[in-house]
């Protein structure tokens, strides 16, 4: 029979349904009947309903043939009518929208299910009349490669997918069709591309936050014709070129007359300041607002230079009000960009109380005289900014003056702080030419002159000139006794299990520098509490810890929110919670704006909704209609099942027999590993005793045990329900049972049993090299000691990236990966993070940045470019840790940008020697430091390109020893006699063929192993 161009689309499903012709009829018409009546049928079970109406709808545009089978329309809802499909009454500005994101995007939630989004309620989307105003799908866990196309959701307002690392693709130019958008947040995706123009065509918009991407391409001008906005975040992706300004019919960012925030920093703008962003005729308040960070394409000749350029980016935030109301939020920020000229005069701005401006190449000035005409002013971030002379006193007398930071400048002369400077006045004036300070008596503040002329005398007390050393970390306070939670739940403030959910706060600036002050901690955590509550969302408690300054002058601030009415939060509360932080609805005086970036949620309450009674009909006449193919498919399938329990039961010695392909990946592939029983675990570990607890982290905790044949071993136990856990078990499994190397950490076995993933390493007795840097070690480390261990750790990395086939990247080299043995030789620990380096995989754009804050190489993390020489960056800042004690992050100051600054400001290394751990002794006796400063300088170089190789490390390594006639190995600075003797051991033992076996691929194999 031949068929309309329109039926042949039909024609294999018309047969199918010719079959079932009087059930189908029965469904449509009794799911009609309910949605007639008023009763709200649950989606999940509608499968039959979802395929003719969702796949048929999308594909022909809701045009159906006029005869054969068809449903008609009734109200909202598409319902069967016998003969003939009629036109789909569902609006279709969200029908065609949302089923193309669903047919694009994989993690939905679980009740997206059903053709009709507002009726069935889809978490994250909220309607209004039948029209989609608003999705919200915050932390969901999303992924789908490109945006789509939402253009037909004309009455869209809110539109929030952020932090949802999976979502790629470019910004449609069809989103300028959004005419009613107000609200764009996209933090912490991977969308990538130009900004369109289309987006000035948004005239509702009062919120746009794009930070956290990869948008490349210029500042769209047509921004400028947002006269409602309010918010631009822009920070944080490779945005180029300057800052567009008006010209002639063209507007420009200047012409953002009613912006409050305008973020633009870690991208890679530059230019001059234009006039225009100063016009004091646009009635603004402006407010740079900055704080130390590295010179970041500030394109310093001298001494700095061979050490490179450390990032990029240019900050600018101006918020906008008028003199007369002074209703404004006086917080702005401009600073780590290329800006040159001369420093701009913002004496008749004198509702500022944040100036900032550090890290630029203004023209050398002295301290600018219209600083003491602001009388609102609180803070001053100045640093690095070639400013010269001496600091006038009446910039002390300043009020309401708080903070002044004017490190690393040319400022000299004769401090004067005179009598009536503001109380707890925090003063930052370290590495300049200050010869002498006029001290008084009852001075209560904080000075810092520490790399100054007058701190190599007598001139001033050690408590001005001393470089403090803090190894305190703030972390809400329990109300309770510490207690333990089964499997992977964490304790709340409230003393409750549950799974919280985990993000980070990014603030851009901050107007204190004391991080061990808890009060301001605990009273953010306050706010965000009353924010929860106030919009209703069900928050028990909130949890902070770990405030660091990162490389880039962010304040970071670990958060967990946990949920008040079960232990996890439902499909609901997570995009409301990303909503709400990432909106800004509070601010405090000290913090200032911020933006929230976090994983997905682990473990939402709500799966698949159970069915109700009314769907129990539903169920029925679907059963009637399908049991003929289920009878089929269930003998099928049952047959097929007992071949595969047979299967299994034939290898029930097979430790992987369960392992989970679809969230693991393929099962590993091992060489050499041990499969140990759950049982000899819990035995060797006293059931897994706290006791014998040795460490914990993200991961899980780690055991020491004694195996039946006495071995000690450590036991690494990963968290219950850990999905990344369960990766990372895999890839060290993968990664260690084919290393041999004795700078690499052994694998002993592995459990795999009763849902339990461990690893069984060698014991590594005396710990961490972070704990050997440490205030207080249990034993000290003199300086051919440390050496030696950066000798030990290169080789060991080393082979991981020139003799493993394929190459292994290790992601995550820091001082606590790095394990001493019995006789201090360092070895490489921990490959949950490591990657295999294929020759298809180089230059690969990972899906997510890994590593540890302070050791992430800021290349990688823009790029998202994963290459060795990431390795040989978070390698350098171990080289720096051995050499000054110092943690790659103390009191909000990175240590490669400390390093940096103070070789640029040293004339001789004087001031670099001051930097040196005192334990091993002066620098200028210490032999071959002013090398190894060098080569961990060359290994942080900005550009990967310019750092060594791990093979050329361990040469220059080699070439130090050397030159400090350390060529053999001696104990005798050591006094632990439990050390056995390594005098007759050469440097180039290290590199032996026995010592870089790697399953029967490398020097064992005839592979030369010379470097």
């Amino acid at each position: 029979m031949m068929k309309s161009e329109s039926d042949m689309g039909f024609g294999y499903l018309v047969k199918v349904l010719d079959f079932y012709q009087e059930t189908f009829f029965l469904l449509a018409c009794s799911y009609c009947w309910l949605e007639e009546s008023g009763v709200k049928v649950k989606d999940n079970l509608l499968d039959i309903r979802k395929a003719l109406f969702t796949r048929l709808a999308l594909k022909y545009s809701f045009s159906f043939p006029t005869k054969g089978w068809g449903f008609g329309c009734s109200r909202k809802r598409f319902c069967y009518a016998g003969n003939g499909f009629k036109k789909s009454c569902l609006p279709p500005d969200f029908s065609t929208a949302l089923f193309s994101l669903k047919s694009s995007w994989n993690n939905l939630p679980p009740n997206w299910e059903g053709s009709d989004p507002c009726g069935s309620s889809w978490a994250g989307i909220i309607c209004d009349n039948s029209r989609v105003t608003s999705i919200k799908l915050s932390g969901m866990g999303l992924e789908g490669n490109q945006f789509g196309d939402l253009s037909s959701l004309t009455a869209l307002q809110i539109l929030d997918l952020s932090n949802n690392v999976g979502l790629k693709g470019t910004l449609p130019p069809s989103i300028g069709n959004l005419k009613n958008l107000t609200t764009l947040i996209l933090v912490g995706c991977s969308f990538f591309g130009p900004i369109p123009e289309s987006i000035g065509s948004l005239q509702q918009l009062v919120f746009i936050s794009l930070t956290s991407n990869s948008f490349t391409g210029p500042i769209p001008p047509s921004i400028g014709n947002l006269s409602k906005l309010s918010w631009l975040d822009l920070s944080d992706n490779k945005i180029n070129g300057t800052i567009p300004i008006s010209q002639g019919s063209t507007l420009g960012l200047d012409s953002l007359v009613n912006t409050r925030h305008l973020h633009l920093s870690k991208n890679q703008l530059s230019g001059l300041i234009q006039p225009q962003l100063f016009n004091a005729s646009m009635k603004l308040i402006h407010d740079f607002r900055s704080q130390p960070t590295d010179r970041r394409n500030s394109r310093v000749s001298g001494k700095s230079a061979e050490f490179g350029n450390f990032a990029t980016g240019l900050e600018l935030s101006q918020w906008i009000c008028t003199f007369q109301a002074q209703q404004c939020d006086k917080s702005q920020y401009l600073s780590n960009n290329n800006l040159n000229g001369s420093i701009p005069d913002l004496a008749k701005m004198n509702l500022l109380t944040y100036v900032g401006m550090s890290n630029n190449s203004f023209n050398a000035s002295d301290v600018p005289a219209w600083f003491t005409k602001l009388p609102l002013l609180k803070t001053i971030y100045m640093e690095n900014t070639t400013l010269q002379g001496q600091i006038p006193v009446d910039l002390f007398r300043l009020p309401n003056l708080e903070t002044i930071g004017l490190a690393n400048n040319k400022l000299n002369g004769i401090l004067d702080i005179g009598t009536r400077y503001g109380n707890n006045l925090t003063l930052d004036l370290r590495n300049n030419s200050i010869k002498d300070f006029t001290q008084k008596t009852g001075y209560n503040m904080n000075i810092s002159l520490a790399g100054n002329p007058i701190c190599d005398g007598t001139g001033a007390t050690t408590k001005y000139c001393a470089i403090q050393i803090s190894n305190d970390s703030f972390s809400s306070p329990l109300k309770c006794p510490a207690m333990s939670c089964n499997s992977d739940k964490t304790l709340t403030p409230t003393c409750k299990c549950s799974y919280p959910y985990t993000g980070t706060l990014h603030f851009f600036s901050l107007s204190f520098s004391n991080l061990e002050n808890s009060s301001y901690f605990t009273t953010l955590a306050g706010s965000m509490m009353s924010a929860f509550l106030s919009n209703g969302l069900p928050v028990d408690s909130v949890s902070l810890s770990d405030p660091t300054v990162d490389v880039y002058s962010y304040l970071q601030i670990e958060a967990q929110i946990f949920p008040s009415t079960q232990d996890s939060f439902n499909h609901t509360s997570i995009p409301s919670i990303g909503y709400l932080l990432n909106r800004n609805p509070f601010q405090l005086q000290y913090f200032g704006p911020f933006f929230f970036t976090s994983e997905s949620y682990c473990c939402f309450a709500d799966g698949k909704k159970k069915s109700s009674s009314h769907t129990g009909i539903i169920i029925g006449v679907s059963v009637g209609c399908a049991v003929l193919v289920l009878l089929t498919l269930c003998a099928g399938l049952y047959a097929f099942r007992q071949r595969k329990m047979a299967e299994r039961a034939g290898h029930s010695s097979n430790p992987f027999e369960s392992w989970d392909r679809d969230t693991s990946g393929a099962v590993p592939q091992l060489k050499g590993a041990r499969w140990f029983s759950f049982d000899e675990i819990r035995k060797c570990t006293n059931n897994f005793s706290e006791s014998n607890c040795i460490g914990s982290g993200g991961y899980g905790k780690v055991y020491k045990g004694t195996l039946t044949a006495g071995e000690v071993v450590a036991i690494k136990r990963a968290q219950h329900g850990s999905m990344q856990g369960a990766f990372e078990f895999k890839t060290e499994i993968e990664l260690l049972s084919r290393i041999h190397h004795k700078n690499v950490v052994s694998l002993v076995g592995f459990c795999y049993e009763q849902g339990e993933q461990m690893l069984v390493y060698e014991y590594i007795p005396k710990g961490t090299l972070r704990e050997s840097l440490s205030v207080k070690p249990k034993f000290q480390l003199e300086w051919t000691r440390r050496l030696r261990i950066a000798l030990d750790a290169a080789r060991g990395l080393a082979y991981l990236h020139e003799l493993a086939d394929p190459p292994i990247i290790h992601r995550d080299v820091k001082s606590n990966n790095i394990l001493l043995d019995d006789h201090l030789t360092a070895k490489v620990a921990d490959f949950g993070l490591s990657k295999l380096l294929r020759d298809e995989d180089k230059g690969h754009v990972t899906t997510q940045v890994k590593g540890t804050l302070g050791y992430l190489d800021p290349e990688y993390y823009m790029s998202q470019q994963l290459t060795e020489k990431s390795d040989v960056y978070s390698f350098g800042v171990v080289l720096l840790e051995l050499i000054t004690s110092r943690a790659p992050i103390e009191r909000g100051k990175h240590i490669v940008r400390l390093v940096a600054e103070t070789i640029y400001d040293s004339k001789d290394n004087s001031k670099l020697y001051q930097l040196i751990d005192p334990r091993i002794g002066p620098g200028s006796k210490l032999e071959g430091v002013d090398r190894l400063f060098t080569l961990g300088m060359r290994c942080v170089n900005e550009s990967g390109a310019e750092r060594p190789s791990m093979g050329e490390a361990v040469k220059e390594i080699e070439s130090i020893l050397e030159l400090a006639s350390l060529s053999k190995y001696t104990e005798g600075d050591l006094t632990s006699s439990s050390y056995e003797d390594t005098t007759q051991v050469s440097l180039d033992d290290f590199y032996d063929d026995k010592a870089s076996d790697y399953s029967c691929k490398f020097p064992s194999c005839g592979m030369n192993t010379t470097y």
